[in-house]
């Protein structure tokens, strides 16, 4: 399963969808800075019909790895990173994380709240970045 109530795919097919939003994330977190779970979670969701709960520890767990590493190198050699505002935000995503995790994995927040949750967190930023500077 994927945890989800949703039949069970083929696991070549699951792999072959998985490295596909991996690849579309990691093209959108090079060339916007985003985060994976921006594209990932609800590729996962909509695409795999994982349950909302189980798609963020996934997607979080795809992002243990310095993953960014390679893009790093590519905005610092064009003199575009600032090493020491990327360790303090590291530091806070480190603390913020898991926070993040300790809530969403309390029994009172369902994986559909969870999906509301996300789902305004979105259009929030998105109307930030169409209407506002």
């Amino acid at each position: 399963m994927l945890g989800s109530d949703t039949e069970e795919k083929p696991m070549s097919n699951v792999v072959v969808q998985l490295l596909v939003i991996g690849l579309v994330a990691g093209v959108a977190g090079g060339m916007f800075g985003i985060g994976g779970g921006a594209i990932m979670v609800p590729a996962m969701v909509l695409l795999l019909g994982m349950d909302q709960k189980f798609a963020t520890g996934t997607s979080v767990a795809a992002q243990i790895l310095p993953i960014g590493l390679f893009a790093a190198i590519v905005y610092q050699r064009n003199g575009n990173l600032n090493p020491w505002h990327a360790l303090y935000i590291a530091i806070g995503l480190l603390i913020g994380n898991l926070f993040g995790a300790l809530v969403a994995n309390q029994p009172y927040i369902s994986s559909e709240m969870m999906k509301k949750l996300y789902g305004v967190f979105l259009f929030v930023i998105g109307g930030r970045y169409l209407f506002f500077r």
